[in-house]
């Protein structure tokens, strides 16, 4: 039995929940307390030394511990349906625009809260290992958030879904990055009428809890 350790409130293991929701994969689910510190226990860090969630755990080999190792994992026990891609050209159109996603919105998005949250100081970044806070990759992050926003309505003018044409990782991901910018006080607006008609169809498949 595949087990993932989630995160109800994170981002990260949203990702992995979805991908698991949309590829109908049994699975048990575990929860691991962020706010109180349990990724950073002894417990979980025997799971996952790297203290972040999502891993799954296959019964088949090593703990999965990030999203890029768990989709593609997913992908080739779970063909069905292909989430990234059927041909060469979409596989890479795919990666490419799962590449921006978290480059230009998951990132911008970590930059701006975990430079600036009070609760985040020495932890402005996940894992094991603290960093002290950059107030001006705060700023930063959120100049990067608005443009990731504008980018992406524009990108999805005429589009059912983001790449190839298909629903794939690429849509899961910008969801969670649009819904989690909230938490930075940045929401899709009436100037980001493609982005909105997208969310609210993403939201139709049942599958984004």
């Amino acid at each position: 039995m595949i087990t993932l350790y989630d995160c109800a409130t994170a981002p990260s293991p949203r990702r992995a929940r979805i991908l698991l929701a949309e590829k109908r994969v049994p699975h048990t689910t575990v929860q691991v307390d962020l706010r109180a510190g349990e990724q950073l226990g002894e417990a979980f860090r025997r799971i996952n030394p790297q203290c972040t969630v999502p891993a799954l755990v296959t019964g088949e080999g090593p703990v999965l511990t990030d999203n890029a190792a768990i989709a593609a994992y997913l992908e080739a026990r779970f063909p069905e349906p292909p989430l990234l891609g059927r041909t060469a050209l979409d596989k890479a159109e795919i990666a490419s625009w799962q590449w921006r996603v978290e480059f230009e919105g998951l990132m911008a998005i970590a930059e701006a809260l975990r430079n600036s949250t009070p609760a985040m100081v020495n932890r402005a970044l996940p894992g094991p290992v603290d960093y002290a806070q950059i107030p001006a990759l705060a700023e930063r992050g959120l100049a990067r958030l608005h443009h990731f926003m504008a980018s992406l309505n524009a990108h999805l003018e005429g589009r059912e879904f983001i790449a190839a044409g298909q629903f794939s990782i690429a849509d899961i991901t910008a969801v969670v990055a649009v819904d989690f910018a909230r938490v930075v006080k940045v929401k899709p607006g009436e100037e980001h009428p493609h982005l909105l008609r997208w969310r609210e169809a993403m939201q139709a498949r049942g599958t984004m809890g």
